[in-house]
C-alpha cells in the first residue's frame, strides 16, 4: 500500500513539473510585455569608447550620463539603469556592442556615440530590433539619414563645416587653406567637404583649397604632409580629426616653424589636445556644441552645478558631457510621453516628436531626419584653455 501511495505522488509531481513547464513555453507576447511592464527597472543601452584611440571621448560622455542619471534616476516610477558597453573605438566592436544592448540586455533605448563612425556602425542594428538610438555627439550627416530609429542632440557636420569656413573667411580673412583630412575617419572627410564647398561658394575661387592632404587614425609622423603645406601659398590649416592626432598635428607643425592658423572641429575640446600638443595649441581655433560661459537653459545651470559639485569647484565640463547628458533627459522625456518603458517604438514616436525640450547645451528640437538644430560655439586655445569666441545661430 506504501509504495503505491509514493508512485501517486510521484506521478503528481511530475505532472506538477510538466505543467508548469508547459505554462512558461506558451507565454503569449502580451504576457511577456506584461510582465516587462511589471518590472521595477527601465535599462538605458549605452555604448561608447572606454578604450582605444577615442577612449578620452567616451570617458567625457559617460561623465554626463551618469551625472545625469544621479540627478533623474526614475522614469514613470521606476528606477533607470545604465548599462555601458566598451565599443572599444572600433565599428565592427560599435555594431557587436548594441546588439548585446537590444538582444540580451533588452534595453528600452540606447544612447552614443562618441565618434560619427561608430554610431554610423551601430545604426543598422538598432533600426532592424527597432529600438530607438540617440547620438550624443555623432554629426556625420549619414548617422541618421535613413535610419528613422536613430537621432541625436548635435548639430551635424553640413552646419558645422560652413560655420568654419565662414569664420576662416570672414573673421580670419584666410582666401587659400590646406586641408589636412583624417581618411580613415568618416566625420573627417564629412567636414572637409562641407568646409570646401563653402569656401569656393565664399571665395568664388575654385581654387581656395590648396591643397588636400590625407593621414589614417593612429598615425605619428605628420612631417611629410606639413612640409607640403608650408611650400605651399596657404594661409591657413583646417584639420578635422580625432584628437590624438590632431594635437600630434599642432606639435609637428610647431617644431617646423610653421606659424599658420590652424582651425579645427568639435574633436578638439578634449584635454588631451592641450595636454599633448602644449604651447603648440596655442591659438587653435575650433567650433564646437557648449560653453559654461554661455548658459543656454536653466538646466544649463543645474548641469553645471551638479557636474562641479560632482568633481570640483573649478571643474569645467566639456561639450561632448553636456551633449551625452542632454541625450539622457530626451530619452526620459520621450519616454514619460509615451507612456511606456517597454513599447519601443512608441518610445521612438516620442523621441522623433522632440520640439523645443530645454536641454544643458541649448534647446532641442528635432527636424525631419531626427537631427538637432541648434547654435554652434567658436572657441580658441588660450593660456592652455578652451575660451569661448563667439556664438553661430543655425542659418
Amino acid at each position: 500500500m506504501k509504495r503505491k501511495l509514493a508512485l501517486f505522488l510521484a506521478l503528481i509531481m511530475v505532472f506538477s513539473v510538466f505543467a508548469f513547464g508547459c505554462a512558461k513555453t506558451e507565454e503569449t507576447p502580451e504576457e511577456v510585455a506584461a510582465e516587462e511592464e511589471e518590472t521595477d527597472v527601465v535599462k538605458i543601452g549605452v555604448f561608447e569608447p572606454m578604450t582605444g584611440a577615442n577612449a578620452a571621448g567616451g570617458e567625457l560622455e559617460i561623465e554626463g550620463l551618469k551625472l545625469a542619471n544621479k540627478l533623474y534616476p526614475e522614469v514613470l516610477g521606476k528606477k533607470v539603469e545604465l548599462v555601458i558597453v566598451d565599443n572599444k573605438s572600433d565599428k565592427v566592436e560599435a555594431a557587436t556592442a548594441v546588439r548585446r544592448l537590444v538582444d540580451k540586455e533588452k534595453v528600452s533605448i540606447v544612447l552614443g556615440s562618441w565618434g560619427s563612425s561608430f554610431s554610423m556602425a551601430a545604426g543598422p542594428v538598432v533600426k532592424e530590433a527597432q529600438v530607438a538610438a540617440i547620438g550624443t555627439s555623432c554629426t556625420n550627416p549619414l548617422v541618421t539619414l535613413g535610419n528613422e530609429f536613430y537621432f541625436r542632440v548635435c548639430f551635424i557636420d553640413s552646419f558645422q563645416g560652413v560655420v568654419m569656413a565662414r569664420y576662416a573667411y570672414e573673421e580670419a580673412g584666410v582666401k587659400k587653406i590646406a586641408i589636412l583630412q583624417e581618411i580613415s575617419n568618416d566625420y573627417s572627410v564629412a567636414l572637409a567637404k562641407f568646409f570646401t564647398d563653402e569656401m569656393v561658394r565664399l571665395t568664388g575661387d575654385e581654387d581656395a583649397i590648396i591643397s588636400v592632404s590625407s593621414y589614417n587614425t593612429g598615425d605619428q609622423d605628420f612631417t611629410a604632409q606639413l612640409t607640403n603645406i608650408k611650400n605651399s601659398d596657404a594661409e591657413a590649416i583646417f584639420a578635422p580629426g580625432n584628437f590624438i592626432e590632431s594635437a600630434l598635428i599642432m606639435k609637428q607643425a610647431k617644431e617646423l616653424g610653421m606659424d599658420l592658423p590652424l582651425l579645427g572641429a568639435d574633436t578638439w575640446e578634449t584635454p588631451e589636445v592641450i595636454d599633448i600638443a602644449k604651447e603648440a595649441a596655442e591659438g587653435a581655433v575650433f567650433s564646437t556644441f557648449f560653453d559654461s560661459e554661455v548658459p543656454l537653459t536653466e538646466e544649463t545651470t543645474t548641469f553645471l552645478e551638479a557636474y562641479r559639485a560632482e568633481y570640483g569647484a573649478d571643474a569645467e565640463p566639456a561639450a561632448v558631457t553636456a551633449l551625452a547628458y542632454d541625450a539622457y533627459l530626451v530619452a526620459l522625456d520621450a519616454m514619460e510621453r509615451a507612456g511606456t518603458t517597454t513599447d519601443t517604438v512608441a518610445i521612438r514616436d516620442a523621441v522623433a516628436a522632440t520640439s523645443m525640450f530645454p536641454g544643458a547645451a541649448g534647446i532641442i528640437s528635432l527636424d525631419e531626419n531626427g537631427d538637432a538644430v541648434k547654435s554652434a560655439i567658436i572657441k580658441v586655445i588660450e593660456d592652455g584653455k578652451f575660451k569661448y569666441k563667439a556664438t553661430v545661430e543655425p542659418f
